[in-house]
Formats: C-alpha cells, sequence, structure tokens
C-alpha cells in the first residue's frame, strides 16, 4: 500500500505540517501554479477545495453497523490497525489512508485551498468576475470545517456548544511556519459555517462546472444547508433548503432504483455505478485516496451475518423485504455493492500506487429523510409520511402500496406508542440506518441522538461506547499541540 506523502498535504494549519523544507516551500506558488489572476485559474485551484480523504472507515467501523467476523485480512498491516482500532474505540496507532489524522490533514488542505482562491479574488481588478468561484470557495471552507467540528468535536448541543471546545476555523492563508491557534467552541465554529454557507449558497453557478456533481452545485449546496440546519435543529431551514436541493421536489424519479434497475443487474455492475456522476440520486461527489473497499470487503470488523439480518431483511413499521442487494467475499463478511476501489500505479511497470474511492457526500435520499425529519418535529406528519412512503416505493420487494404505506396507526402500533412524532422518529433512523450501511452516516445519527454502541467479539468480550464516553469524539492528532490546539480528553 502506498500512501500519500505528506508534503501533498503542506495546504493545513500550521504546526499540523512536519517538514524541515516547509519555510522554502511556502515561498513559492501553491502547486507551482502561475499567478491566480483569472476566474478560469482559481476554479483549476478549487479542484483542490473537497478533501481528498474518506471519513467513512473509521466512522462506519465505530457504529452499530459492525461486528466480528472472526477473522479477515484487509491487505496490509496498516489497514487492519485502522479497521481494529474503530472496532474497539481506540485511538487510532496509524496515521495513514482512512484513519482520522489522515482526514484532519485533508479537510485542512481543502481549506487552504479555499483560503488562497479567496484571497486571490480579493485581490483581483474585477472581482465580479469571480463571483461563482467564490461562492465555491466559501461554501466548500463550510463543509470542511463542518466536517471537522462534528467528528473532532462533541457534537452540537445547544445547551453546552458555548463552551464546548471546536476546531480552528481558518479562513486565511497559511504565510507562517508555527501559528498558534485557538479551537474556539463548538458555537463559534457552527456560526462561521453558517455564514459562509449562506453567503456563498446565493451565487453558486452550476454552468461554472464541467461536471457539476464534482463541484458545490445548487443541489449540493442546498443539501448541505439542509443538513447543517438539521444537525443545528433548525427545522425550519432544513424544509426551506431541503426543499430546494431536488429539481421540482420530484424524489421519486431521483432516488436509486434498488427495486426496479439495480434489481436486474449483478452487484459487479451496481458498486461501479454507485458513486458515478450519471447517478439521479449523487447531488455531490469527492474523490478520495482511501482503501476502504477493501477493509469493508476483507477486513476483521465488518458487517456480520447478524447485523445483515436485523438492518437489511425485513423493513419496519411498512413489512416486505428490502431490495438491497447483498454479496459476501466469506460466509460470515456481507456487503451491499457501494464501494468500487480502482488503483493508480505510480507508473506504467509499478506494482504499486494508490487506491482511491469515489465518495457521496450528498445524495437525495439524504435530503429526503432530513425533510422527513424536520417536517416531523415541525408537527407536519402527513408530509413526512408522503415522503417516507415516497422512500419505500423504491426500497422494499414487490412494493405493494395498499400493505407497505405508511400511516399513523401503523407506526403507533409498530412501536407501541401514542406519540405519533416520537414513532415517526424512529422509523426515520431505522430506514436511515439500512440506507447508509457502509457510508458512515450512521455514526452521525449515534452522536445526534445519544445511542450507545456494543461491539461483541467471536469470544465473548464487550467494548461498550457510552452516549458520554468522551472517545465518541475523535482523537485530534498529535502534532496539533505545536500550535497550541489541546487534544481531547480521554
Amino acid at each position: 500500500m502506498s500512501t500519500i506523502k505528506i508534503k501533498h498535504l503542506l495546504f493545513v494549519v500550521a504546526g499540523f505540517v512536519f517538514l524541515p523544507s516547509c519555510n522554502k516551500y511556502l515561498e513559492k506558488e501553491p502547486d507551482n501554479r502561475a499567478t491566480l489572476d483569472t476566474p478560469e485559474k482559481v476554479s483549476q485551484l478549487l479542484g483542490r477545495a473537497y478533501p481528498g480523504a474518506n471519513y467513512i472507515p473509521f466512522t462506519e467501523t465505530s457504529t452499530d453497523n459492525v461486528g466480528d467476523i472472526g477473522s479477515g485480512d484487509a491487505g496490509s498491516p496498516d489497514l487492519n490497525v485502522v479497521n481494529a482500532d474503530a472496532f474497539f474505540f481506540r485511538d487510532t496507532r496509524s496515521i495513514g489512508e482512512d484513519t482520522p489524522e489522515f482526514y484532519w490533514f485533508a479537510c485542512y488542505h481543502a481549506i487552504a485551498a479555499c483560503n488562497q482562491a479567496l484571497e486571490a479574488i480579493s485581490k483581483a481588478s474585477n472581482p465580479n468576475a469571480y463571483t461563482a468561484q467564490k461562492a465555491e470557495a466559501l461554501v466548500a471552507r463550510a463543509y470542511a470545517h463542518f466536517m471537522l467540528v462534528n467528528i473532532f468535536a462533541k457534537f452540537y448541543d445547544p445547551a453546552t456548544a458555548a463552551s464546548d471546545p471546536g476546531i480552528p476555523y481558518v479562513t486565511e492563508p497559511e504565510k507562517n511556519f508555527i501559528k498558534q491557534y485557538s479551537r474556539g467552541t463548538v458555537a463559534s465554529v457552527y456560526a462561521s459555517i453558517e455564514k459562509d454557507l449562506l453567503e456563498g449558497l446565493p451565487y453558486i453557478d452550476d454552468k461554472s462546472y464541467s461536471v457539476p456533481k464534482y463541484h458545490f452545485n445548487k443541489a449540493a449546496a442546498n443539501a448541505f444547508a439542509a443538513r447543517f440546519f438539521l444537525y443545528k435543529r433548525d427545522y425550519p431551514k432544513v424544509i426551506q433548503y431541503g426543499s430546494q436541493a431536488v429539481p421540482n421536489n420530484d424524489f421519486a424519479s431521483n432516488l436509486r432504483p434498488w427495486n426496479t434497475e439495480y434489481s436486474t443487474i449483478g452487484l459487479n455492475e451496481i458498486a461501479p455505478r454507485y458513486a458515478k456522476a450519471t447517478e439521479n440520486a449523487n447531488l455531490l461527489l469527492a474523490e478520495t485516496n482511501s482503501y476502504w473497499w477493501r477493509t469493508n470487503s476483507f477486513g476483521r470488523y465488518a458487517m456480520t451475518p447478524a447485523v445483515r439480518d436485523q438492518i437489511l431483511r425485513t423493513v419496519p413499521v411498512a413489512g416486505g423485504q428490502w431490495a438491497f442487494a447483498t454479496g459476501f467475499y466469506s460466509e460470515n463478511h456481507f456487503i451491499v455493492p457501494k464501494i468500487n476501489e480502482y488503483f493508480v500505479r505510480v507508473s506504467v511497470n509499478a506494482d504499486i500506487g494508490n487506491g482511491y474511492v469515489m465518495v457521496p457526500l450528498f445524495t437525495v435520499e439524504e435530503v429526503l429523510f432530513n425533510l422527513a425529519e424536520a417536517y416531523t418535529y415541525n408537527n407536519q406528519f402527513n408530509s413526512a409520511i408522503a415522503l417516507l412512503n415516497t422512500y419505500l416505493s423504491t426500497r422494499i420487494t414487490a412494493y405493494n402500496p395498499s400493505t407497505n404505506n405508511l400511516t399513523t396507526a401503523k407506526i403507533n402500533s409498530y412501536f407501541g406508542t401514542s406519540d405519533t412524532q416520537q414513532g415517526l422518529i424512529n422509523t426515520i433512523l431505522a430506514y436511515r440506518r439500512s440506507e447508509f450501511v457502509h457510508e458512515g452516516l450512521r455514526w452521525f445519527d449515534i452522536l445526534r441522538y445519544q445511542i450507545p454502541v456494543v461491539h461483541r467479539t467471536v469470544l465473548g468480550e464487550t467494548f461498550t461506547l457510552g452516549v458520554n464516553d468522551p472517545r465518541r469524539v475523535f482523537q485530534i492528532p498529535p502534532t496539533a499541540k505545536q500550535s497550541g490546539i489541546d487534544q481531547n480528553p480521554r
């Protein structure tokens, strides 16, 4: 396995970089590009405004979607360590691909590209010509900080956010080798995210991109806003932005066709399609240096038969069978065909290179669930149920609306409650868990709803991540101490 060299991650907060030649590098133009003096050149730089690392391997493996298969080999000692550390809720012992530290650096690398672009725009003689580029830089900067704060700080809680330590919100290009940074608070980071997001979103211009789904296009930016306000618990704004994320609010035509087209093709055909720009469900895609396909397919800690039976067999409340295709690499190792690695050799005849995985950062499915959840908290139960029934119409094998459609009576009966709001939330969480298996989003639901995680080994050992366990916050890289950034408590 090959690892991206640290010099490729130079655009990070000072002090996180540990290159002896860093001062010389900082005196040069970023990436050896010419001066950023045209919108086209700034757009080229913004191709690096998205984290080139994958958060899914460590978030997903920390959830209740994963169990101990008993044996497995992801293909290298490093990948096996990454896989085991996440399962046992340990601070990772590796700094390579698919680790929290690798993701931290990649986010600040992306942020630095945004800041470099914004600085160039501010110095341009005709800044109005850069409106689309400025919008993309602001929204992308907001996204990278959003992911950092939700992974490396306590999850947003309006009661404690003003005192919970956040992460450095970096808004200027780094020109010093060592610079001191403040973590701020979760509240201050969220405020900065909101400012950047709302300033940039109205000016996002899909026509400025050759492939809009590789950039923050209008739909993806609205999907990001919907997720941001969901996490902030501002439900009217979730509805406001989520309603603008899908063309004509036509969810039925844009959800993945699991019980129709996908059901007629093989696993090896679904996996390459899943993260393609041609799939209507994908709103924003990112290329990541990742070996998640190997870890998820062959690592010891992955989806077991018991987990598969729990979340991918019978559809809760609605009844019927999930149409998700599942495959296996051993009798105890199950996967849903969502991940496709492509391997780039360092030279034509080389045996080494880098693995890459395309990751859907925002999808139509997530927008639907975010809207349904917001409608539920806004006491618009019929609107929430209508969305969920649209979703089920694409997910249940041999779907029959007369028997499979949700109703308030069916929901309340299933959960044994008269509290329709709580019953709907339970339903949404169950469907989200099944829908986003292998995609890491279950982790954020676990944080949002304070769900404990229990992992059991084949030897009968139990490892619990309680609702107040400090390990629910991933550890900040030790090298950040050089910039005055305290690590998270353990």
